[in-house]
Formats: C-alpha cells, sequence, structure tokens
C-alpha cells in the first residue's frame, strides 16, 4: 500500500478482522502503549468489531497524561511568580496543576502562548530580548529532538533569555513498569511507530527476551492497528515471543541516528516521576551540565513541594491499563474537559478524551 487512505479502507478492516477471527482460539490481553493509537482505535470504532476473547488495554503513551502535577506547578510559578513568556503546545494548557491549570494562570494576567514548535520559542526570544522565554518541552522520545536543537540554536545564536522546562519521558522503561506491576495482565504490547522512528528498534529486543512477551511496532491507522494486533495474535497463539515491525514503512530498525544524536548532544538519562504511576528509574531526560544555562530548573532555581493528587482520579490506573476510563465513578460526570480532575481527560492523546468524545459506553451526565 502506497497512500493513506488505503490503511483506512473498509475492505482491508473487514478482511483483517476476519484473519483476526480465524487465529483466535484463547483470551488475550494486549496494550496499545500511544494514547494515539488509543483514539484511532475508539474514534474508528475497532474495540467494537474485535472478538470477545481480545482485549485491549491503554498504555502510558501520553506524554502529557504523565507529566508530573509538581512540573504543572513549576510551569504556573514561572508565569506568575517570575514573570517569564511560558511557551507551550496548546494541550498542557488545561491539564490541572495542585492549584489551577495554565490555561487559569493565563486568565489571571500571566503572559502564556501556544506555539507548535520550540524553535518558534527560539526566534520569539531572538525578536524580544528584554523577555524572558521559556518553552515547556513535553512530550516522548519523539519531539525530544526538536527541543534538544532549540537549545543548540540558542547557543548558537548567544541567546541569553531562553531556556526549556523539560518534561521527556522515555517508552521502553515505561512499558517494562507496567510489566512488573503486580496487577498487570498483558500478554502483548503494541509499541509506539513514532517513537520507534526515532528511536529504532534495538530497546525493545532486550524486554522480549527477559520477560518472553510480543512486542509488534504498530503504526496509528485502523489497518495498522490491525495488522499489529493479527501480528501480536499469532505469536501469542503459538506460543512464540518475537520483536516484530508492523511500521516497516516508516520504522527503520536504527531509527534515525541524526535525531539520536541531537538528543544526547543535549540530555542525558535520568529517572523521571510520571504522574499517577510514580517514579520509574531511566525513563526520562534531563539537560546535561554542558547546556545549564538553557534549563529553566536551574536557571530560574525552582524549588516546589510535591503536591496530592486529586483523590477522586483513577488517571493512575488508567495509564497502567489496569482500569478504563468508564470504570471511574466521576468520568463524565465530575470529570470532563470543561472540568477535568486530570490530564488524561484533556490531552489529545488521553484515553479518557478519546472515550468521552468518541464513545458511547457511558452516558455523558
Amino acid at each position: 500500500m502506497k497512500h493513506l487512505d488505503e490503511y483506512r479502507d473498509p475492505e482491508r478492516v473487514k478482511y483483517y478482522i476476519e484473519e483476526i477471527r480465524k487465529v483466535t482460539k484463547n483470551h488475550w490481553n494486549i496494550m496499545e502503549v500511544c494514547g494515539g493509537q488509543t483514539h484511532s482505535l475508539v474514534k474508528n470504532g475497532i474495540l467494537n468489531i474485535l472478538p470477545a476473547e481480545i482485549t485491549l488495554i491503554h498504555g502510558p503513551g501520553c506524554p502529557v497524561c504523565v507529566t508530573p502535577l509538581n512540573l504543572i506547578d513549576q510551569a504556573v510559578y514561572l508565569a506568575e511568580e517570575r514573570r517569564v513568556t511560558l511557551c507551550s503546545f496548546g494541550d498542557m494548557l488545561r491539564v490541572p496543576g495542585s492549584k489551577r491549570s495554565l490555561l487559569e494562570s493565563k486568565a489571571k494576567g500571566a503572559d502564556i502562548r501556544i506555539l507548535y514548535s520550540p524553535l518558534e520559542a527560539v526566534q520569539f526570544a531572538r525578536r524580544h530580548p528584554e523577555l524572558e522565554v521559556v518553552f515547556f518541552a513535553v512530550g516522548f522520545e519523539t519531539t525530544a529532538p526538536a527541543n534538544a536543537l532549540s537549545v543548540i540554536q540558542a547557543e548558537k545564536l548567544g541567546l541569553t533569555n531562553y531556556s526549556i522546562l523539560p518534561s521527556h519521558v522515555l517508552v521502553p522503561p515505561a512499558i517494562e513498569a507496567v510489566i512488573n506491576d503486580p496487577e498487570s495482565r498483558i500478554q502483548g504490547f503494541l509499541a509506539a511507530g513514532h517513537v520507534c522512528t526515532i528511536m529504532g528498534l534495538q530497546e525493545y529486543g532486550p524486554l522480549v527476551e527477559k520477560y518472553n512477551v510480543p512486542i509488534v511496532a504498530t503504526g496509528f491507522e485502523p489497518v495498522d492497528l490491525l495488522q499489529g494486533i493479527l501480528m501480536t495474535l499469532k505469536q501469542l497463539e503459538s506460543g512464540e515471543s518475537k520483536l516484530e515491525n508492523q511500521y516497516s514503512r516508516v520504522i527503520r530498525p536504527e531509527g534515525n541516528p541524526e535525531a539520536q544524536q541531537t538528543i544526547f548532544e543535549v540530555f542525558e538519562v535520568a529517572d523521571r516521576e510520571w504522574r499517577g504511576i510514580g517514579t520509574i528509574p531511566g525513563s526520562g531526560y534531563e539537560i546535561k551540565k554542558k547546556y545549564s544555562p538553557y534549563d529553566a530548573k536551574r536557571k530560574f532555581d525552582i524549588h516546589i513541594e510535591h503536591a496530592v493528587e486529586n483523590p477522586a482520579c483513577i488517571a493512575g490506573q488508567v495509564l497502567k491499563g489496569i482500569k478504563k476510563p468508564p470504570d471511574c465513578p466521576e468520568f463524565a460526570r465530575g470529570c470532563s474537559p470543561e472540568n477535568p480532575l486530570g490530564a488524561p481527560m484533556v490531552s489529545s492523546e488521553g484515553a479518557c478524551a478519546a472515550y468521552y468524545h468518541y464513545s458511547n459506553t457511558t452516558e455523558k451526565a
């Protein structure tokens, strides 16, 4: 197939559903790691047409959703107390902090701007040397190259008024944490195709061998997902555990070496707190000491106490695949996009948002 619409072709979807039905003999639990995959599964009704023996479990692959409460509070502090110009991707603005969201902070008069690239923030800082500009750098390995490149560019331009507040999380350690969770019941994984486009496949092989679990790097269109599910099921039904690449039209086994080089020029691997989950060792990026002038946490000497999560929100259990959004008593009642208790309800990749907008499993109150 050459064109995107072919990956949405109803006839191809029917074909793969039939193949899945032929292969499936047992009950299986498969996790799609990425929130973009979750949205595609829910929006396109795929969960409703799979055989009853297959349970798709939604994973923690939503970087906005797992950004710690403390980091939201740090961003609010920078905008309100330090009076910086805080630049961010749009879906971060409505994520609740311990006191308020960035959107609420903006309404109070803070200078918070939505941008589509950190390089836009660099150019803004260049045009406005009188302002301190901070980019809220959130994402998985996918967005890390652009955020790292913004730091490199700022240094080349000699900018002293630009920095980033990094909140980068890494997928392979998250998969391992999910596997090791005592409540986990997952038997196979659909890995996030866009992350593998940057980092390649080599980090997943050790997980397959160590835990004897199939991992299939998968795209995001309906046919992509159904192919990935079929490939995973064939392994599970035959008792195999392999690393496979469904998204071969995009993913090279080695990934993108140039992007990786850019990442590791600026960032180093560190432990990272995941909202609702806890600290996962080696699961994030921090800025190297060499580039410390561009690290907003160091530059502004931020010290914000950790706040307690809203006890009514079960986002952590949703992100670990233990529960689904409709299992939450507050889903579509006390928690909605207009009044979110947790990040998965407002992120463009959040599972709660996917169910709220595209699923009829729960009547909206």
